[in-house]
C-alpha cells in the first residue's frame, strides 16, 4: 500500500473498511504531517486532536462491530477532513478568520459539518481562512499566510486558502471549503487541485444559515475528481425548510464519473469577463489550449463563447458583496481590530440603501438570463481559473488602498464570480503545469488550473467530463517540493 498521506480519500477509506490500516493509525499519521508542515504552509487556524481522537475511535468501534457488512458503513469512514474557519463546530473557537471574533465558541454544528460527520470523516481541525471570507488571498492578521507548497513564497489563494494547503501538502486527501466568488476555485487553481462549485441550492445552508442573495455555497478541496463526488453525494443531503432544492442525478454524482458524457459542445472563453482589461498569464491561456487538444481528443467540439455580459453589467456585485460584508455579526466595540479592506466594504455596504440591495438581487438574476442566452450553443464554458499564477505572499493585501486592493482582485479572478451570480456549477481542474517565469531557471513549477463551468444542477456533466480528462491525462502523480 501506498503512504497513506498519497491516498485519495476513496482509497483511504477502502483502506481502512479493509483492515489495511485503522482510523487511529490514519489519525496519527495526519498529526504527524500536521506537526511537520503545517508551520511551513499555514493550513490550520485550530488544531483539534482531542475531539479528532474521539471521532476516530468512534470510528473504530463502528469498524468493529460491522466490519464483516462493509457496505453498511460511512461512505468515508476514518478519513480525515477538516472545516473551514467561516463554519461552525460546535464547541471549538472558530473566528472567522478575524481578531475581532476572536474567542467565539458555537454549541451546534453546521449543517455541512453534521453531514460529512455523518460520512465518518474525522475533523482534525480549522482551516486557514482570510478575516471573513472576503478577499482572493489568505493573509490575515490572526494566523501565517496561507501559500501553496508548489512555492512558498506564493499565497495559496483564498478564501478556502488554508484548506487548499493542507490538500496540497498531502496532510489531508480532502478538506471542506466554500465559494462565494470564487473561494473554492481559486485556491484550487493555486494549488493544483479539483475544486467544485456547486449550483445554487445543491448543498444546503441548513438548518441554521439561510441563503441570502445565494452566491455562496459549500463544498470540498480534492486532488481528483472521485473524491469530490464522493463529497458532493454526502453534502447534497438537504434540510427541511430549504429554499432552492435540485433534482439528483441517477445513480448519484460518483457513478457519473463513470459515465460517458460526450460529445460535449465546449465554448472557449479566454477574454475576461468583470475586468476587460486584466492581463492574462501566458501559461493562463496555454492551460486553456491545453484543455482544448484534450477535449477534441476525446471526441469533444470546441468553438470560441461571447462574453455573456458587457463588465458594467457586473458592478450590482459589489453592492451584493459589501452588503454582504456589513452583515458579518462584529461587535461595535471590535470594529477598529478589522482589518481595512473589511472594514472599507462594511462601510460601503453600510451606504447601500434597500432599493439599490432589491435592484443589485434583479440585476444578478437578469445576469443569469443573459448568460443563459449567450452561451445557449453549449453544454459546457472553458475558461483559466485565474488570470495570473498564485501570487506571492506580501503583494495581495493593500492595506493603504482598499478599493485598489479590491480591484486587483477583480483583476485576478476575472471569470470565477460569474458563475457565483448566475447560480451554476464549475469546476476547476489542475490540468495544466509550468514555470512562472519562464526564463528563471530552475524556477519553480506551477499549476495554471482551468474551469469548466456548465448549466445549473449539471455537476454531473461537469465530473464526468473532468474524470474523463483526469484519466486522459492523470494529475495525481504530481507532487509539490513541500509534501
Amino acid at each position: 500500500m501506498a503512504d497513506l498521506h498519497d491516498l485519495t480519500a476513496l482509497e483511504l477509506a477502502a483502506a481502512i473498511r479493509s483492515g489495511q490500516t485503522s482510523p487511529i493509525d490514519v489519525l496519527d499519521h495526519t498529526l504527524d504531517r500536521i506537526s511537520a508542515l503545517d508551520e511551513r504552509v499555514g493550513a490550520f487556524i485550530t488544531r483539534t486532536p482531542d475531539l479528532a481522537g474521539e471521532q476516530a475511535r468512534a470510528a473504530q468501534s463502528l469498524l468493529a462491530e460491522h466490519g464483516d457488512d462493509p457496505a453498511s458503513l460511512p461512505p468515508l469512514l476514518g478519513v480525515p477532513c477538516p472545516i473551514k474557519d467561516l463554519n461552525l463546530v460546535a464547541g471549538v473557537p472558530t473566528s472567522f478568520g478575524s481578531a475581532a471574533l476572536a474567542g467565539y465558541v458555537p454549541d451546534v454544528d453546521d449543517g455541512v459539518v453534521i453531514r460529512l460527520r455523518e460520512a465518518g470523516t474525522v475533523m482534525v481541525g480549522k482551516t486557514n481562512t482570510p478575516e471573513i471570507g472576503l478577499p482572493s488571498y489568505t493573509e490575515s492578521d490572526i494566523a501565517p499566510p496561507a501559500r501553496t507548497p508548489w512555492d512558498l513564497t506564493r499565497n495559496a489563494g483564498g478564501s478556502s486558502g488554508g484548506a487548499a494547503a493542507a490538500v496540497a501538502s498531502r496532510i489531508v486527501p480532502i478538506a471542506q471549503a466554500s465559494d462565494g466568488g470564487g473561494s473554492i476555485r481559486i485556491p484550487a487553481a493555486a494549488c493544483g487541485l479539483v475544486g467544485l462549485k456547486p449550483s445554487r441550492g445543491r448543498i444546503s445552508t441548513g438548518p441554521h444559515g439561510v441563503a441570502g442573495p445565494g452566491l455562496g455555497t459549500s463544498g470540498v478541496l480534492t486532488r481528483d475528481v472521485r473524491d469530490t463526488a464522493a463529497a458532493l453525494d454526502v453534502l447534497s443531503v438537504g434540510w427541511p425548510g430549504d429554499t432552492y432544492s435540485l433534482p439528483l442525478p441517477q445513480g448519484g454524482f460518483l457513478a457519473a464519473c463513470d459515465t460517458d458524457p460526450g460529445p460535449v459542445r465546449v465554448g472557449v472563453l479566454t477574454r475576461p469577463i468583470i475586468a476587460p482589461d486584466a492581463p492574462v498569464h501566458a501559461e493562463a491561456l496555454r492551460a486553456v489550449d491545453h484543455a482544448v487538444r484534450v477535449l477534441e481528443g476525446l471526441g469533444h467540439h470546441t468553438d470560441t463563447a461571447p462574453v455573456p455580459f458587457p463588465a458594467e453589467a457586473w458592478e450590482p456585485f459589489r453592492d451584493l458583496w459589501s452588503v454582504l460584508a456589513a452583515s458579518a455579526p462584529i461587535p461595535p466595540d471590535r470594529e477598529h481590530l478589522l482589518v481595512p479592506l473589511s472594514r472599507w466594504m462594511r462601510e460601503r455596504g453600510r451606504g447601500v440603501d434597500g432599493i439599490t440591495y432589491a435592484n443589485a438581487v434583479s440585476a444578478g438574476q437578469r445576469l443569469t438570463r443573459d448568460a443563459a442566452r449567450a452561451w445557449a450553443d453549449f453544454d459546457v464554458i472553458l475558461m483559466p481559473s485565474l488570470a495570473q499564477p498564485a501570487e506571492v505572499v506580501g503583494t495581495s493585501r493593500i492595506d493603504d488602498d482598499p478599493a485598489a486592493d479590491f480591484e486587483a482582485q477583480m483583476a485576478f479572478t476575472p471569470w470565477t464570480s460569474t458563475w457565483n451570480i448566475i447560480g451554476a456549477p464549475a469546476i476547476s481542474v489542475p490540468l495544466h503545469w509550468a514555470p512562472a517565469v519562464p526564463d528563471l531557471p530552475g524556477g519553480p513549477v506551477l499549476p495554471f488550473g482551468v474551469t469548466l463551468g456548465a448549466r445549473t444542477g449539471r455537476e454531473d456533466l461537469l465530473l464526468a467530463l473532468a474524470a474523463t480528462i483526469e484519466r486522459a491525462e492523470p494529475w495525481l502523480d504530481r507532487r509539490p517540493p513541500t509534501g
